[in-house]
Parts: C-alpha cells; sequence; structure tokens
C-alpha cells in the first residue's frame, strides 16, 4: 500500500503508521516541494465554516491547513491539533489567508536535508537516549506555529509554560538557521476527500473497521474485501458447524454456531460466537458474546467472553502468559494508569514490563504452545 509513493520520493525518508490503511482517492504521484509534508485528507477548495468544522468533526483530529501562497512563493501549511473552528481560525489566521483543510492522517515524509539537520540539533539527545519527542508537538507544530499558540496547546497537554517555550525558542532558532535551498518547509500531500481510511489504532475503531468486512450496505466494504484479496463475501453455510454472514480464516473448527463474526487462526473443537472478533486462539471450548474482542488466547479450558468484553493473553520471554481484560466501553487512553475488570495490573504496567521484551522469543514461545494446546483437541 505505501510503496505506490516511492517513486515520487527519492532521497527522502517516509514514516507511515502501522495500524492504519488507507486507499488514496486522488493521484498518488507528485514532486515534492517541502523539506517536510505531511498526509492528509483536504477537505474542500476553501476553509470550512464553524458547521462544516463540526460537521466534519475535525475538532477530534490533528488538523493541517494549507495556506493560501501567491504566485511566486511556495504555500506552506500549519498543524494544530484536536481544537474548535474558533480556536483554530484565531490560531492560523495569525500565518496568513487560510485555504484548504482537512485531519491529519500522521503519515509524514522528510528530505535527506532537513533529517540530517534534526540529527545534528539533537545529536546529544540521541547519543544519551536522554529525551522523547514526537513530531507533531515537538517539531510540526513549533515549526509551523506562533508561540502564543504553542504554549496555549502544549498547556492542554499539561506541559509546563517554561517547558514549552524553551522547546519553542529552539526549534525556532533551528527553523531560521535551516537552508531552505528554494523550498518549502512544511507542506500538506492530499490523499483526496473520499480516500478511504480505515485506521486500528484505538480499540472501538479496530472493531469497527475489522467488522467493515461484514458490512455489505456499506460501499467501502466491496474496496476493503478486495485490498485483502477477498473473492468472496461473508459465507453463510449449515451443518456442523452452523456459519451466518461471517468469516473464518486459517481456523480448524468442528462444530458450533458463528453469526456476523471474524474467526482468524482459531482451533477449538465447538464454539459459539455472535458479532465477534477471534484472532490466533486456542481452546476445547469458545463463547463470544456480542462485541466481543479476543486475541491470542490459549487455554486447555473453556473461554467464555461476555457481550463487549474483550480477552488479550500477554505472554512474556519465559513464556509464562496472564489475561488482561478490557471492555468495548472503556476508554483505555482515559484508563491507562487504572486497574480495570479485575486485572492484576493498570495497561500503563504492562506496557512498561514488556517494552523491552524479545517479540521473536516471546512470538515462537507462543507458537509452541498455541500447537501443543492445539495437538491435545
Amino acid at each position: 500500500q505505501t510503496g505506490i509513493y516511492a517513486s515520487s520520493r527519492k532521497g527522502r525518508l517516509s514514516v507511515f503508521w502501522g495500524d492504519q490503511v488507507f486507499l488514496p482517492s486522488v493521484d498518488f504521484k507528485y514532486t515534492p516541494t517541502h523539506h517536510i509534508d505531511i498526509m492528509c485528507t483536504l477537505l474542500g477548495d476553501s476553509a470550512p465554516t464553524a458547521e462544516e468544522w463540526t460537521a466534519q468533526g475535525l475538532e477530534k483530529y490533528g488538523v493541517i491547513a494549507v495556506l493560501k501562497g501567491d504566485e511566486v512563493s511556495i504555500p506552506e501549511a500549519a498543524q494544530v491539533e484536536k481544537v474548535d473552528h474558533a480556536t483554530a481560525t484565531k490560531m492560523l489566521g495569525q500565518l496568513g489567508t487560510i485555504g484548504q483543510v482537512g485531519p491529519s492522517l500522521g503519515s509524514f515524509s522528510v528530505s535527506a536535508a532537513i533529517l540530517k539537520a534534526l540529527v545534528g540539533e539533537y545529536s546529544s539527545e540521541l547519543a544519551e537516549k536522554t529525551a522523547k519527542l514526537d513530531t507533531d508537538p515537538h517539531f510540526w507544530m513549533p515549526m509551523t506555529l506562533s508561540l502564543e499558540d504553542y504554549l496555549f496547546l502544549m498547556n492542554q497537554k499539561g506541559i509546563s509554560e517554561e517547558e514549552s517555550k524553551s522547546h519553542y525558542e529552539r526549534m525556532k532558532k533551528f527553523n531560521e538557521g535551516f537552508d531552505r535551498a528554494g523550498m518549502g518547509l512544511f507542506g500538506a500531500v492530499d490523499v483526496g476527500k473520499d480516500a478511504c481510511w480505515w485506521d486500528y489504532g484505538q480499540l472501538k475503531l479496530y472493531s469497527k473497521n475489522s467488522l467493515l468486512l461484514l458490512d455489505d450496505a456499506n460501499s467501502e466494504s466491496a474496496l476493503l474485501r478486495k485490498f485483502l484479496s477477498l473473492e468472496q463475501g461473508p459465507v453463510t453455510s449449515d451443518g456442523d458447524l452452523s456459519m451466518s454472514h461471517s468469516y473464518a480464516f486459517n481456523s480448524k473448527v468442528v462444530k458450533g454456531s458463528v453469526k456476523d463474526s471474524l474467526l482468524c487462526q482459531v482451533t477449538t473443537k465447538e464454539i459459539s460466537a455472535d458479532g465477534a472478533i477471534i484472532v490466533n486462539c486456542v481452546a476445547p471450548q469458545i463463547t463470544a458474546g456480542k462485541g466481543c474482542i479476543l486475541y491470542n488466547l490459549m487455554s486447555s479450558e473453556p473461554i467464555i467472553a461476555e457481550e463487549g468484553q474483550v480477552m488479550v493473553s500477554v505472554t512474556d520471554e519465559a513464556g509464562e502468559s496472564f489475561v488482561l481484560k478490557s471492555r468495548m466501553d472503556i476508554d483505555g487512553g482515559k484508563a491507562w494508569k487504572n486497574v480495570v475488570e479485575g486485572n492484576e495490573l493498570s495497561f500503563e504496567q504492562v506496557h512498561k514490563n514488556n517494552k523491552n521484551a524479545k517479540i521473536t522469543t516471546i512470538s515462537a514461545n507462543r507458537e509452541a504452545k498455541y500447537e501443543q494446546i492445539a495437538s491435545s483437541l
């Protein structure tokens, strides 16, 4: 999917989010005009009204605004994060006349020149591994916004004015000293307002966009099936295993009922699933209520999940595992530091315990355990 942009980006570094898929609705071949360009879905030929801003839900996204240039200069863009129309208009109005606006996809590319300059600027931090910087708040925003507006947005993130101002001044000095060599600094790459954009980065979006495969009424369903090389629609069949408008990929299920569900790499003697997503699970019996997500579960005992429940197996390098639970109505971001659903650890604690884990070792241990349980069924 991302390879289609390669021919337009020779000599550049491209960064794509691994938890989303997008299919552009406009030509993907272009000539880079900026040292940094970021993908977005520009929604029209003019700035949206307050009503259009709300209708498009732009206050929920990082937004890219392309400023109108003249016949000589290269139009620059700017980024603001999750603000209402009035705030965005005030911030961007200080920079120039707003042209097109749209939500950012987050994926970007940078020229070799600015990448080398950034590596030089942050050489001590890179060598000492003492800092953590994110592109949106620490690079793109201080490069494209006024100091006042940058401080306002960073304050919303809980960052002190002193820290934000110091970083802004550093990036301002970097920006002023960087030789653009006739190119713009920050520009937009439009993927088209009719582009398909399937984001799997949040639990509710993972569920929604996975189950899109079963949504015959949605025109994007056919596009997603084609993208995944699925030649037929959801399966309905009778027998020991009753399938009703569902998919089962690379799965071994003896009997039961599967309705409006997605199964992938599932091994069980008996199943009951309704509106569920079950991935890489093995157990003698699996029961999944409506809206459930079961992921990486391996059990010699029956797995039972209630409606809306989320169950994920977390495995360490020693091969030991435990089940982490949540629910579809729990916001993992807001509950990041909390212990929920009877778990022993918070999501944050699980992340800290596993952030340096050797994934290849864990994967091998998981595969061996999966095969061991599957062969006993």
